[in-house]
């Protein structure tokens, strides 16, 4: 008799080794590779549900929003390894994160194997073996009010993307996308730049003394010397940047100090016989606390401020260790230790720092941000005893490591002593002196300090870093006072004048807009990541350096959502959203009731539905516009921001002039007066550079849409304009002219295009020669023929830059000036080189073990555009804002999924679709009529909510029935219509999930 099999499930395939060695013999550990099956997409739902209220959305809004789930293509396999395993087990253990997401990854799981066997849910905050084996031994059902709240965020996202995307598709621009949490952000990152643009900087002087005991500055030692900056003058306090506000207008009574005033108290002080003393000490403790542990959002601000890691890829390291059982759960809102892990911190503490550097009692720490779900312990060093980082600086590289220790330091100096001192405080009083600027007879008061650490405590694990604050005072540093006392007279070694200007704002950068959107309350600590690099991704927002700019085209998006969708932006409303699905995860709200409100509205809430069908008529041109000063508006077109300027003369008859604005230039730096620099910058006009000799046409230089290029034109088809300045262009007549006149065919041939060619960098449209321009022209360049293969090799410019091309194999060349420079001889010599030279060995910048779902190994690669991942068969490119460095594992596993699922690219144009002849269809015999697999409302009433019950009822759109349905309804007149689609629900992109 074969003995008992327990099949576990876990999401990721990196888990499946470590877990599988810890349960031993007796259980099979295979990876679902996170979620199994999704919300269909409505144009691949069976043609007789198309028309339907499940139509729009793949949810039946009418019926209870019950949606409608698909296996993806790609995870179809999967399903079928995942049957099999379990069809000769005993016993199914659902070992899912336990999370909302983990949570209905093993509820998708029970609806689609639909298991006859006992199941059991089993959760564990960290991987290692006293943790797993805790998780086999206490099991538990599956919270059906976690997947109740699972479901209705991924609802609600495919509701406000679906419906709230094609009015940005149609007033803004095509592409963009609404999303629940990332509107919210991007209006954060927006708002920023509003209030930079409004900011007036305001100019104000200090006064900085060097001073010293004694009478003479000539004999104080330099250890003695300290800096006082001048804080009073008669009593009144003197202005510094706190005391403007964003206009640049004085706050308060504080006494402005300009230059003339500065410059005339620096030089009396410096008389001869100037009386300076100390007028006041005074001398305080200095206490400071240890920072609490990591969760998921503290995790991703320190790692951006230390390690200059993005959000994505501490998340994604984050999971590498987690995963491999260096660190505990990463995905928390709470900042709290269990009781082993103080223990450990403070075992540890003691042994590395000594008994005295650890309090009498633990520290315990609870969450402050809004919506806390404190769901679990906080992002710690796994195990009863953490390993320190010099234990595995064997094991664990790069960033991997310098993260690990990262969490390590600040567990350990989390329940460490606080660290102590004194710091002490000296006012000096200097003068009186006479200074007209300021009314005569002055008194000036400087104020120093300095602070002496006495006890270190904490400091000798670690120290939390700061965001950049605007005019803010700095943080107490370690700073040591001679000893002075009341009275005693000073000298001054040195004094400075300095000018200073108020600063604007900073910008967000990703650990600043991490901490407003946690404190704020928007989303989750495991979206944040995915919201970045959504509105990095849709061109909302640009990093540049650490901070996050946004661009104009966020600007119409953000005014359009406030005018017409105030709600959905405001910033508690998004917050009350995340509290609600908190409700709905606590079974305090039902599912189906606060979708009701949310899209049908309810008292006081006029529900989207409502809004969208009540919104008017919205003026796309005022949506995108923005004016600078009474003649030039700022317009956001489809390719981009420009100035239209009014005609000067007033004539309101005469079209508006276009600039065109540099890529560069970011929202808070269009001033109007760098407006009015741009718009009377000499403007560079279509000039004619002289005639082809080979073909008698004229070749012109020209400013496009995409930069300077040189075209050839017909003399006849010229500009007038173009074609008055030829009067000095050599009379050469055009071959084309002399020939004899043909008859003119009966069909009417397409008109042949210009040969155009783009500037090099280095080139200038202005002085650009008619030889240069006749080599642009006829590009690609031939080199020479390859001795071996005789096989031309040509020169050429690309769209990611210059190559050369030899048959399909190509190099870069490292500058555009190569193309017409490299010879026969250099370009062999560079095909003689491994394609991407001296950068690596192999081909490939990464390796990784063998993907779960082709079994074939995964590469990262660079390629021509990019670097992407492939397993040999699948190739996904790494998307903008993401790093090679950033890519792990199952990084690149979900990427491949990812674009298996998208199946192949759709035409980019109808014509371009036309062009393709159309592959013959084998006919399908329609099947008769299936019942619609949507859940059922009644399904989900409470009596009945237990997992069994799930399994065995309305909640199961198995993977093969709908497969089979839209097979069988898949006719040559559905197939046809979903064509016409194509190319608009392209658009929405992952608007269903725009969050």
């Amino acid at each position: 008799m074969p003995s008992p099999r327990k099949l576990v499930i876990v999401e990721s395939p990196t888990k499946v080794k470590s877990i599988a060695q810890y349960l031993g013999d007796g259980f099979d550990v295979l990876a679902s590779v996170g979620h199994i099956r999704d919300l269909v997409e409505p144009k691949n739902l069976p043609p007789e549900l198309k028309k339907g209220s499940l139509g729009k959305f793949s949810v039946d809004v009418e019926n209870g929003f019950e949606p409608y789930y698909v296996v993806s293509d790609a995870k179809k396999k999967t399903v079928a390894e995942l049957k099999k395993a379990l069809a000769s087990a005993d016993e199914l253990y659902l070992a899912t994160d336990e999370d909302r997401e983990g949570e209905a990854i093993a509820w998708h799981l029970l609806q689609v194997l639909k298991p006859k066997v006992p199941v059991k849910r089993m959760v564990f905050h960290e991987i290692t073996r006293e943790a797993i084996e805790a998780a086999r031994d206490n099991t538990r059902q599956i919270d059906d009010a976690l997947v109740d709240a699972q479901e209705t965020r991924r609802i609600l996202d495919r509701l406000y993307g679906y419906e709230v995307s094609p009015v940005l598709w149609r007033k803004v621009g095509p592409g963009l996308s609404a999303g629940r949490v990332q509107s919210a952000a991007t209006r954060l990152v927006v708002d920023r730049e509003r209030e930079r643009l409004a900011f007036t900087s305001a100019n104000y002087w200090d006064l900085t003394a060097t001073l010293a005991p004694g009478e003479t500055a000539k004999s104080a030692p330099e250890k003695d010397t300290f800096d006082a900056r001048l804080v009073r003058l008669n009593g009144d306090r003197v202005a510094s940047g706190r005391d403007y506000d964003e206009s640049g207008t004085l706050k308060g009574k504080a006494v402005p100090l300009g230059e003339a005033a500065a410059t005339a108290l620096k030089d009396a002080l410096q008389a001869d016989g100037v009386d300076i003393r100390v007028s006041a000490l005074e001398s305080k403790p200095y206490t400071r606390r240890p920072a609490a542990p990591f969760t998921t959002s503290t995790l991703q601000q320190e790692a951006a401020r230390k390690l200059r890691f993005s959000a994505r890829q501490t998340m994604s390291v984050a999971q590498s260790l987690y995963e491999n059982g260096y660190i505990t759960y990463m995905r928390t809102d709470s900042p709290s230790l269990s009781q082993q892990a103080i223990n450990a911190a403070r075992n540890q503490a003691t042994k590395l720092y000594g008994a005295d550097t650890i309090p009498d009692k633990p520290r315990l720490y609870s969450g402050k941000g809004k919506n806390a779900q404190e769901a679990h312990e906080a992002i710690r060093p796994a195990g009863e005893v953490f390993k320190t980082p010099s234990e595995l600086s064997g094991t664990l590289r790069g960033n991997d490591f310098r993260l690990y220790e990262l969490i390590w330091k600040r567990t350990v100096a989390s329940q460490m002593a606080d660290a102590k001192g004194s710091t002490a405080s000296v006012t000096i009083t200097a003068g009186p002196v006479e200074v007209a600027e300021l009314g005569g007879t002055t008194t000036a008061e400087f104020s120093a300090s300095g602070t002496v650490i006495t006890f270190r405590g904490f400091l000798h694990a670690y120290e939390e870093g700061r965001d950049e604050e605007r005019n803010a005072a700095a943080e107490p540093t370690e700073a040591k006072l001679p000893v002075l006392k009341e009275g005693q007279a000073l000298a001054a070694v040195a004094l400075d004048a300095a000018g200073h200007d108020t600063t604007p704002p900073p910008r967000y950068t990703e650990a600043s807009l991490v901490k407003a959107l946690d404190e704020l309350g928007i989303g989750r600590p495991s979206t944040y990541a995915s919201i970045i690099s959504t509105i990095v991704d849709r061109g909302y927002v640009t990093p540049r350096g650490q901070a996050l700019v946004p661009s104009w085209t966020a600007f119409s998006v953000v005014r359009l959502l406030e005018d017409f969708f105030a709600e959905l932006v405001n910033y508690d409303f998004t917050a009350a959203l995340e509290a609600d699905l908190d409700k709905i995860a606590d079974g305090e709200e039902d599912r189906v009731d606060w979708l009701k409100s949310f899209y049908f509205g309810s008292e006081g809430h006029p529900g989207l539905r409502s809004v969208i069908d009540n919104l008017g008529e919205i003026d796309a041109r005022a949506v995108n516009s923005v004016t600078i000063t009474d003649d030039i508006t700022l317009r956001i077109g489809k390719y981009g921001p420009y100035l239209e300027v009014l005609d000067p003369s007033g004539d309101v008859e005469a079209p508006p002039r276009r600039v065109n604005l540099p890529p560069e230039l970011a929202p808070d730096e269009l001033t109007p007066e760098k407006a009015r620099e741009l718009v009377d910058a000499p403007v560079v006009t279509d000039r004619v550079i002289g005639i082809n000799p080979e073909n008698g046409k004229q070749v012109v230089a020209k400013d496009g849409r995409f930069g300077p290029y040189v075209t050839e034109l017909d003399p006849e088809s010229a500009p007038d304009a173009v074609a008055a300045s030829t009067t000095d262009a050599p009379a050469t007549a055009s071959p084309a002219a002399k020939a004899p006149a043909k008859k003119a065919p009966a069909k009417k041939a397409a008109a042949a295009k210009p040969r155009t060619a783009s500037l090099f960098k280095s080139m200038d449209l202005a002085t650009i020669d008619l030889d240069t321009a006749l080599r642009l022209l006829d590009l690609p360049r031939t080199v020479g023929d390859d001795p071996e293969s005789g096989e031309p090799i040509t020169a050429q410019g690309g769209k990611f830059g210059p190559y050369l091309k030899k048959g399909t194999d190509t190099r870069s060349l490292e500058s555009e000036d190569l193309i017409f420079e490299i010879d026969l001889p250099g370009a062999l010599e560079l095909f003689a080189q491994p394609k991407y030279g001296a950068r690596r060995a192999s081909s490939a910048l990464k390796e990784f073990d063998a993907d779960p779902e082709s079994g074939k190994p995964i590469r990262v690669k660079d390629g021509r555009f990019g670097p992407y991942v492939t397993d040999g068969t699948t190739n996904a490119t790494i998307p903008r804002g993401e790093t090679v460095e950033e890519i792990d594992f199952e990084r690149a596993v979900q990427l491949l999924a990812d674009k298996r699922a998208k199946g192949p690219a759709a035409p980019r144009s109808k014509a371009a679709a036309a062009k393709k002849p159309a592959a013959k269809k084998p006919a399908v015999k329609k099947a008769p009529a299936k019942t619609t697999a949507v859940k059922s409302t009644a399904a989900k009433s409470t009596a009945t909510k237990t997992t069994t019950a799930k399994a065995a009822t309305a909640k199961t759109t198995a993977a093969k029935t709908t497969a089979a349905k839209t097979t069988a309804a898949k006719t040559t007149a559905a197939k046809t219509t979903a064509a016409k689609t194509t190319a608009a629900k392209a658009a929405a992109g992952t608007g269903s999930s725009a969050s």
